[in-house]
């Protein structure tokens, strides 16, 4: 099976757990990912078109309606993009897309493209960076998260850290049962590179935990499992970066 079809069929069965579990259950997305990504968007969107690249089930989708921005939500999956519209309704507009085909969008569309983990199923970042800069607006703004290299370069005890790999792990989730997922692991030069050959980088984020986390009840349970281990070693990396 392609790599495509491995997407497609992994994040297909997925939908239903993001659709229904991830915004409570999922610390690493609740308390890690999500508010170290929402830090670098303005907090007043008002006007702007955004492009949210890899929507899943829509949560940044809602966050970005939310600030005032109008959303145009693509993924890989139709099952993702189905979880998406239920959630947001009418108020973008949401389609199944590849992320690493020519996009359906007009030059200069977009004052800000989100991509929340979705970049590291891609295997060559070339013609994908080079289409966001295409739609991106002069002065607009990328923002992306992947796994960060050293995680997956240590969590996979791999042997090579300059290699770049396909690897897989086997997610058991509450609606789906185990589901193989399948992503690209690569080093942090190559990231850069291919990120600032078509763009400015404005930022990079290694996130950390926020201390007060501590004391909220409903993320004592994560914490006591988490806390120690995000504060000492990265788990992704955020870059922010402009189009000039």
């Amino acid at each position: 099976m392609s790599m495509k079809g491995k997407v497609i069929e992994a994040y297909n069965k997925l939908a239903k757990d993001y659709e229904l579990h991830v915004d409570t259950q999922s610390g690493h997305n609740v308390y890690y990912e999500r508010p170290a990504m929402m830090k670098l968007m303005p907090a007043d969107m008002r006007g702007l078109a955004v492009l949210d690249a890899g929507c899943a089930a829509g949560w940044y989708t809602e966050q970005l309606i939310g600030l005032g921005a109008r959303v145009t939500a693509v993924d890989l999956s139709p099952e993702m993009i189905d979880a998406c519209i239920r959630r947001v309704g009418d108020r973008a507009k949401a389609f199944a897309c590849d992320l690493t085909e020519p996009l359906p969008f007009e030059t200069n569309t977009f004052d800000c493209i989100v991509s929340s983990l979705t970049m590291h199923y891609i295997d060559d970042w070339g013609p994908t960076l080079s289409e966001f800069r295409r739609v991106l607006k002069p002065g607009g703004t990328v923002i992306f998260s992947v796994h960060h290299p050293f995680m997956d370069f240590t969590l996979f005890d791999r042997p090579d850290y300059f290699a770049h790999e396909l690897l897989s792990e086997v997610w058991n989730k509450k609606e789906s049962g185990p589901v193989e997922v399948t992503f690209y692991r690569r080093p942090l030069q190559e990231i850069m590179n291919a990120t600032s050959a078509q763009f400015a980088i404005d930022r990079i984020v290694e996130p950390q935990l926020d201390a007060e986390l501590k004391d909220n009840p409903e993320a004592q349970e994560w914490c006591s499992r988490w806390f120690d281990r995000l504060s000492t070693r990265p788990h992704f990396l955020i870059v922010k970066a402009l189009a000039q």
